[in-house]
């Protein structure tokens, strides 16, 4: 069959949470972009995959860039709001993030999307990639390119760009890593040889009935631990979302999937077939253990398009996913590598020695060679490895903030997309150059789309200035990112600024100049603390009186008539108030009730709520 010739500036492979963002960043900075991907949905993760309910990026300092558009876009469209789970801030149906992503892509004039598309080869001259061969309705196309982006989650384009990566476990004798195997543990132990990397969830969805969750009766062989620690009705509440909808993606012996991964990463189609049908199977039992266990209460969703499942022959909805959840892959060698280290918190001299309530400490700010801030993204999810047994033992790296625990803060160097040994090669989802202990923190929703966005935004920058993206200024493409008029994204970790503060470019603009400025405990030195009264409003937010109680070790409640509720916040201007009540207190809030969680999320203190 002969290939049929066609172009783009920028080609992005896969459609997953970074690729559809690399993309869209990418037209919107100006370049001719295709985005490429095998299955008929965007967004991997947050919709695809079905993991609906995210980790990291909650607070509202680090919601920005296009995570932080998504949620906002998410709140408008969910009638019933984002406040359905105990496990995130957030939860929201897989077709509503589509359906705005989807939106988004069809709103840029410079941006093509093929989807269901099948990668043959990539053709290169000498350390530049030159074209892409793929086939699309039945048909071979040849794309030539100026750059590629690897948007996919498993690093699809690393093994056929003929480069080496990097796969699975790494010993704490490379890099120190404080989490991390010895070489000897790696070397003697089977159980690396049987886990080559995190394991995977086939997400499958499932549907409340009418009436409260029954207690339910022990759930069957072979998951009957799978509820032993938080009990049926809590299991089932973990992953809620809106419309009465359930994301099974249960990590405690629940639909995790531990067996024969090396079989996703081989040529060998047949393996992969086998693979993830077991994968299928395996979660289809859980769904099928837990509603037996409620009597029925807990039905299939179909809510997943089965026709256009790759590789299905079945017609009509599904409650399973479109695609597994990778939470690793292959990950590129880039010229800046992401460690451990590199994601825990700076604790400052004098200090205790661990985060606590005190102490909302920041990781090592990257540096470039010429000895300036190169962070293009923020994360600050705490680590978090799935793998059969026991908890895989990890460095802490959370803090009291809120009413609440949260991961500290940590930056990722622009050098960890590009790579080292292609000029034009760059990655946008969880292929980015970090250890396999790092994976853990930075391979989340949030942070990947934001990852995405600024490889789309280099990926332009190379474009229009003639740049190879080694040499790229990353001046340039930290100010692209800030000042982007759709979704202006914050390299810096500032705890004291939200995404919504009127000084927001500013303060950001002012710590990349002077990254000293930027205190140990993430205050901008010279910036005021946000005020208690001032926070965007939300749809579904209400008023609620009560008498404030401090716990002493950083929690709150709200002693209300008819009940008490658990109080977090997601704004540093309400999380430092809280912090200076000692004493009970009557007062009047603005926030959104969770009676899942259970809590109420609270943005700000109303006008007149104190007294006198």
């Amino acid at each position: 069959m002969r290939a049929r010739d066609d172009q783009a500036a920028v080609v992005v492979w896969g459609g997953g949470s970074g690729g559809v963002a690399a993309a869209l960043q990418a037209a919107r900075g100006g370049a001719d972009t295709l985005l490429l991907t095998p299955g008929p949905w965007l967004g991997g993760m947050v919709s695809a995959a079905g993991v609906c309910a995210p980790d990291g990026n909650e607070l509202s300092p680090w919601q920005s860039g296009i995570w932080g558009a998504l949620l906002r876009a998410l709140q408008r469209r969910e009638p019933e709001g984002l406040d359905h789970n105990w496990v995130s801030c957030f939860g929201w149906r897989p077709a509503s993030a589509e359906r705005v992503l989807r939106s988004w892509v069809a709103a840029e004039p410079r941006l093509r999307w093929w989807s269901g598309c099948r990668l043959h080869q990539l053709e290169r001259t000498g350390s530049r990639l030159t074209a892409l061969v793929l086939e699309h309705r039945a048909e071979l196309v040849r794309l030539a390119l100026q750059m590629a982006i690897d948007g996919s989650d498993r690093g699809d384009l690393l093994p056929l760009a003929q480069i080496p990566f990097r796969f699975g476990w790494e010993a704490s004798d490379d890099w120190a890593e404080p989490s991390a195997p010895s070489r000897q543990r790696l070397q003697s132990e089977p159980f690396f040889q049987r886990q080559p990397l995190q394991s995977p969830t086939w997400v499958v969805l499932a549907r409340e009935s009418e009436g409260p969750c029954p207690q339910g009766s022990p759930v069957a062989t072979p998951f009957e631990r799978a509820t032993e620690t938080f009990g049926l009705q809590r299991t089932l509440s973990y992953g809620r979302l809106p419309g009465g909808l359930v994301m099974l993606n249960w990590p405690l012996h629940g639909n995790d999937w531990h067996d024969g991964l090396e079989r996703a990463f081989g040529d060998d189609l047949s393996a992969q077939a086998e693979l993830e049908q077991a994968m299928r199977e395996h979660s289809l039992a859980f769904l099928a253990a837990l509603r037996e266990a409620s009597g029925g209460w807990l039905q299939p969703a179909q809510v997943f398009p089965e026709a256009g499942r790759a590789g299905s022959a079945l017609e009509g909805p599904s409650s399973l996913a479109l695609m597994p959840y990778w939470r690793e892959g292959r990950r590129l060698v880039g010229h800046s590598l992401v460690l451990e280290q590199d994601l825990l918190p700076l604790i400052p001299a004098g200090a205790k020695g661990g985060p606590d309530d005190d102490g909302a400490w920041i990781g090592p700010i990257p540096r470039d060679r010429q000895g300036r801030c190169s962070s293009i993204a923020v994360g600050n999810y705490a680590n978090d490895h799935h793998y059969p047994g026991a908890d895989w033992p990890l460095a802490p790296k959370s803090c009291r903030w809120g009413g609440r625990w949260s991961g500290t803060p940590f930056m990722v160097p622009y050098g960890a997309l590009v790579s080292a040994d292609l000029d034009n090669l760059l990655a946008a989802d969880k292929a980015i150059s970090c250890s396999h202990m790092a994976n853990g923190a930075t391979r989340l929703q949030p942070l990947i789309l934001n990852i995405g966005q600024a490889a789309g935004a280099a990926a332009a920058l190379c474009v229009t200035t003639g740049t190879a993206p080694a040499d790229l200024d990353v001046r340039l493409l930290q100010e692209a990112l800030i000042s982007d008029g759709a979704a202006p994204a914050g390299p810096m970790p500032l705890w004291d600024t939200p995404w919504h503060h009127p000084q927001w470019q500013e303060r950001q603009r002012r710590a990349l100049q002077d990254p000293e400025l930027l205190q140990p405990k993430g205050n901008l030195r010279g910036s005021e603390t946000p005020s208690p009264f001032q926070a965007p409003a939300e749809p579904h937010e209400q008023a609620f009186a009560g008498t404030l109680v401090p716990d002493g070790a950083g929690g709150y409640s709200l002693e209300g008539p008819t009940r008490s509720w658990p109080l977090i916040t997601l704004e540093p201007g309400l999380h430092h108030w809280l912090r200076q009540q000692t004493s009970h207190r009557p007062l009047r809030l603005i926030g959104v009730a969770n009676p899942w969680g259970p809590w109420l999320r609270v943005s700000r203190l109303e006008g007149d709520s104190l007294p006198a």
